[in-house]
């Protein structure tokens, strides 16, 4: 018998100024068997540094042919891509193709090794964006995870901060690629 998501549920609200983006969002984001607390609350990043009412969560870890969160306009067509973790570079690479632009949040201890096998693999596609989350502010939104969240989150001036309103959570990222 196959194994069945865990369902969460989040209330985000985003300010974002930088963008001039404000919107209460309800989420319900689908928790595959093998993905951690930490990979949830990355992909729930993800979405409040791209929101838009168009966003949706892919089912990346359901079907390999998706995102875990993808961008389209109203043809269809894809807009952003955004992988969460450390995919390949033949996945990357397809992404790139299919899409304006490609982002990745990896957030592993190890990803400035898996990004130094990876970067002259991907040198040649010019739409791809990775961005590490350190991982004191991946472990730190870990924190953050519950089944039912109510999350505020605050952009001003490239600076990211998300609470529960009990903890503050300051988003600390580095990219490192960036298209050219």
């Amino acid at each position: 018998m196959a194994l069945k998501a865990t369902i969460y549920k989040a209330d985000l609200n985003i300010a974002d100024m930088d963008r001039n983006y404000y919107q209460e969002h309800a989420l319900t984001i689908a928790r595959h068997p093998s993905e951690t607390d930490e990979r949830v609350m990355i992909r729930l990043l993800a979405f409040a540094l791209h929101a838009d009412p168009a966003l949706t969560f892919g089912k990346d870890l359901f079907d390999v042919e998706e995102p875990a969160l993808w961008l389209k306009d109203l043809t269809g067509a894809i807009d952003t891509w955004i992988e969460v973790g450390q995919p390949d570079e033949r996945r990357l690479m397809k992404a790139s193709g299919q899409s304006n632009q490609v982002i990745v949040y990896s957030y592993s201890a190890t990803s400035h090794i898996w990004f130094k096998q990876l970067a002259s693999k991907i040198e040649r596609a010019r739409k791809i964006t990775i961005v590490n989350i350190l991982p004191e502010t991946s472990a730190a939104l870990e924190r953050l995870c519950s089944r039912n969240m109510q999350l505020q989150c605050t952009i001003q001036d490239g600076q990211v901060w998300i609470t529960d309103g009990t903890e503050t959570v300051q988003v600390e990222r580095e990219t490192l690629t960036a298209p050219r």
